[in-house]
């Protein structure tokens, strides 16, 4: 059972309360930024609580075991500090966030509800919606290497090998023209390049108003002369004729693709010909080989 402090415990015997909740939320950029659902300002640890920041906790579940507890935090995007850009941007994913019930009249009376880090943020124009998880999702967390058929490297990185500075593997481009909403746009600048070859690769704009911004490439496809990429996600601000941008070559993680584009077999971290589902339920059968645990493909 969890001590409360003598003078939070007084408080809360008492007929009226002075409590307040806060939230210091620690990002991985070392920014440490603290609210509160109080009308006033709270500070102790070296952190001042921001009221009126418009951010409010739902309901939060704790489990028995490892079950992973979670909750929610929603808030406006009143604060200065809490920007669309640096949410899209991904500056608060993983932060860790310490709550904190406090006697705001007297905060050196104040006890720490729970620990956990922020996963999954959704946002719309004016609000976000930060998902929070307890401790017990790092369990959850694969560590290691995994046996699976795709490759494990990401495409550039040291196992991998291949290098994405090589001007084939990479352009720097302007939109020509903004496809339909966010997610989307047309370049006439990268009709030199087989259609896919930036699928699954990634673009960081480097100008016009999502400058500094980073997205995943969904797909990347040339129909009748028209070049056209789509993003995973939508960016804060609407995407403008002229913004510009750099973009890698992708990769699907299959053998296929590591052999035929980039022809880095050598280096490929997957199980190609490791059995699937359908292998693994089948039965033996006349004709089809001696079934005694060896290679298929000797």
């Amino acid at each position: 059972m969890r001590a409360v402090p003598e003078g939070l415990a007084a408080r809360l015997a008492g007929e009226t309360t002075t409590l307040a909740h806060c939230w210091r939320l620690a990002r991985a950029d070392g920014v440490v930024l603290g609210f509160t659902d109080h009308d006033r300002d709270i500070a102790f640890g070296g952190v001042v609580y921001a009221a009126a920041t418009g951010l409010e906790a739902a309901e939060r579940t704790a489990e028995l075991g490892f079950a992973v507890g979670g909750g929610e935090a929603a808030g406006a995007l009143t604060s200065v500090a809490i920007t669309g850009d640096d949410i899209m941007a991904g500056r608060y994913d993983s932060a860790r966030v310490e709550i904190w019930l406090v006697d705001w009249q007297e905060p050196q009376h104040r006890l720490l509800l729970d620990i956990g880090s922020i996963g999954e943020v959704s946002r719309s124009d004016y609000a976000f919606t930060a998902e929070l998880r307890s401790v017990m999702h790092r369990l959850d967390e694969t560590r290691g290497g995994v046996y699976r058929a795709a490759c494990a490297a990401d495409l550039g990185d040291a196992r991998c090998g291949v290098n994405l500075d090589r001007p084939e593997m990479r352009a720097a481009a302007t939109v020509t023209t903004p496809g339909d909403g966010r997610s989307s746009l047309r370049c006439d600048e990268l009709a030199s390049y087989v259609s896919g070859w930036f699928t699954h690769g990634r673009l960081v704009w480097t100008s016009g108003a999502n400058a500094g911004a980073a997205f995943a490439v969904k797909l990347h496809h040339a129909l009748a002369g028209v070049i056209e990429l789509l993003l995973w996600g939508e960016t804060v601000q609407p995407i403008s004729a002229g913004d510009g941008f750099t973009v890698t070559a992708g990769c699907d993680r299959s053998l296929e693709c590591c052999r035929d584009r980039f022809a880095n077999v050598v280096n490929f971290r997957g199980f190609p010909h490791m059995p699937g589902n359908d292998f693994a339920i089948g039965r033996g059968g006349v004709g089809q080989g001696v079934m005694d645990g060896g290679s298929m493909f000797r």
